[in-house]
């Protein structure tokens, strides 16, 4: 009886440990597929940052590809100009050699030329009406004295020769008084003088007694009481005393140049 009892027990516990071995292995495989599962999501989501990653990557190089492209074509506009500006500039360069290459030629010419020019001034202020003539004479005396100063260049010269023509060009159609003094009878006498441009040169002295005209083609002084009315008009005239009004005076006849 007792070895009966003990025989079913062991047929029992064999039976519960023969249910329980598939349960467990059940468990244990449930298990294992689902942290393959969490393995394999974890996989795709880092392969999915990696390709994030990639595309991100490329799309910014993409766009800097891009830039590039835009300052590539740029530069070759910019290159194309100032190499159009370099050649512009190589010409002016020829230029500049060539008219730095004939300065010198110039300069030999061009200061005989206002030596000349100079020369033919005092002549001219000889034989031009006498007005103002120690002013005149002192103008062609720096002249002369600005061609001998080595500190003065030859373009300042030129400038100032060309200034005292211009000046004595200017005397031919203006209408000005100056006083000064002038012998009369063998006697110094302070007279205001009335230039009319280049074609009448009169005086007449302070109290009005006296009025004399130019004689250019016999270079002296002729007696003009007869206009001395006319002359004191004039004086005003010049001094902007009164408005300008036609005069009656003596001028000597145009002459053939």
């Amino acid at each position: 009886m007792s070895s009966t009892k003990w025989t079913s027990r062991l047929v029992a516990v064999s039976a519960a440990i023969a249910l329980t071995a598939p349960l467990a292995g059940s468990a244990q495989s449930v298990d294992q597929v689902l942290n393959a599962e969490k393995q394999r999501t974890r996989l795709a989501q880092e392969s999915q940052q990696r390709i994030d990653g990639v595309v991100s990557d490329t799309r910014k190089k993409e766009e800097r590809y891009k830039r590039l492209l835009k300052e590539i074509e740029g530069l070759k506009i910019y290159n194309t100009l100032k190499q159009r500006q370099i050649e512009v500039q190589k010409i002016q360069m020829g230029q500049l050699v060539d008219s730095i290459d004939q300065v010198e030629v110039i300069s030999r010419q061009i200061v005989p030329s206002m030596t000349r020019m100079i020369e033919s001034l005092k002549v001219f202020v000889q034989l031009d009406v006498p007005f103002l003539m120690a002013e005149r004479n002192e103008r062609v005396l720096t002249l002369e004295a600005l061609m001998e100063d080595p500190d003065v260049n030859d373009a300042e010269k030129f400038r100032k020769v060309t200034e005292a023509y211009q000046i004595e060009n200017d005397y031919g159609r203006t209408i000005e008084f100056y006083p000064d003094t002038l012998e009369i009878n063998g006697e110094d006498r302070q007279v205001d003088f009335l230039r009319i441009g280049r074609i009448a040169l009169l005086y007449q002295t302070e109290d009005g007694a006296i009025s004399g005209v130019w004689d250019q083609k016999s270079r002296s002084w002729k007696e003009a009481d007869d206009y001395k009315n006319e002359i004191r008009a004039g004086l005003k005239i010049a001094k902007k005393q009164v408005a300008p009004d036609l005069l009656l005076l003596p001028v000597s006849a145009p002459e053939a140049g």
